[in-house]
């Protein structure tokens, strides 16, 4: 599939700001998954954009404004092919006991995806449903796809029930919130399981994006700014990835632009301004799919 994508992001201060820095993870990558055919980034006001590749691989966008501005806009443009990834049934047909011996005979390769991070921390409940989920002489396929169908079970798709910062504790007691408390609870799980596992973040096609002749696919849900998934490390190095708010596999209406250890690592913008009051933020997506033409 192809789909032409505008991400707007748009800071207004209450009072002229005298200096702003920000980073950007906006710059979606080619990949297994997908082929990045076009794309750009605007600033307003127009500044000089520098480009880093983070720890994690993800294309940051680095700009600093030095002159009083009132707003900041940022718009992120990109056209992009989708691909169907198919993982071969043998790459998690191995039990959990199994899987757990190749994962700790190689503790340096996944570390950073086995452990709690700033976004992602591990408490009681988080322990007791993967001692539930994961016992040692299950498998390790089926414990993976039963840990994503509790996940969506367990929650409900709330918007404005958990914030940026909610613990996954918290979202876990509640039992609703959003894709990334969707995401993050089954990452933590995961990794209370010894089961190496990364944040997504990105973009999907979602139904209110679709024209109405098309929805006769499944109805996919989630946020109007960015979604959230899930990838699994299997032993033998491929990462499995999986929409536990939508709970299926993720596939080629999933666009992934940044990876990491939980949201912190890939929130789309981050930075600090100088100047008196608030600031407002709007953020929007428009995701459309582009109809591609066979020739005989």
């Amino acid at each position: 599939m192809r789909f032409q994508i505008t991400h707007t992001t748009r800071y207004a201060y209450a009072a002229a700001a005298s200096e702003s820095f920000m980073e950007a993870r906006l710059c979606p990558p080619t990949g297994a998954s997908q082929t990045v055919i076009h794309r750009s980034l605007t600033i307003d006001p127009a500044c000089r954009i520098n480009h880093y590749t983070d720890y994690f691989g993800n294309t940051v966008e680095q700009f600093s404004l030095i002159h009083r501005h009132n707003h900041l806009t940022l718009a992120a443009a990109a056209e992009v092919q989708t691909h169907p990834v198919d993982v071969p049934p043998e790459a998690y047909d191995i039990s959990i006991s199994e899987a757990r011996q190749i994962y700790r005979s190689q503790p340096l390769r996944h570390y950073d995806f086995l452990h709690a991070s700033r976004g992602i921390q591990l408490g009681p409940l988080v322990y007791e449903a993967a001692n539930q989920l994961f016992r040692p002489g299950g498998h390790l396929g089926d414990a993976i796809h039963q840990l994503m169908h509790w996940v969506k079970a367990h929650f409900t798709y709330t918007p404005g029930a958990t914030q940026v910062g909610t613990s996954v504790e918290a979202a876990l007691a509640a039992r609703k919130g959003v894709c990334q408390d969707f995401a993050q609870a089954m990452i933590a799980i995961l990794r209370s399981a010894e089961i190496p596992a990364r944040y997504v973040c990105g973009y999907i096609e979602t139904e209110s994006q679709r024209q109405a002749a098309e929805r006769r696919e499944r109805h996919l849900i989630g946020a109007a700014e960015s979604h959230a998934w899930v990838e699994v490390a299997l032993p033998g190095g491929t990462w499995y990835a999986l929409d536990p708010t939508n709970d299926v596999p993720a596939g080629e209406r999933h666009v992934v632009v940044a990876v990491g250890r939980d949201y912190l690592d890939t929130a789309p913008t981050k930075g600090v301004f100088k100047g008196a009051g608030r600031t407002s933020l709007t953020a929007t997506v428009h995701m459309r799919r582009v109809e591609q033409t066979v020739r005989a």
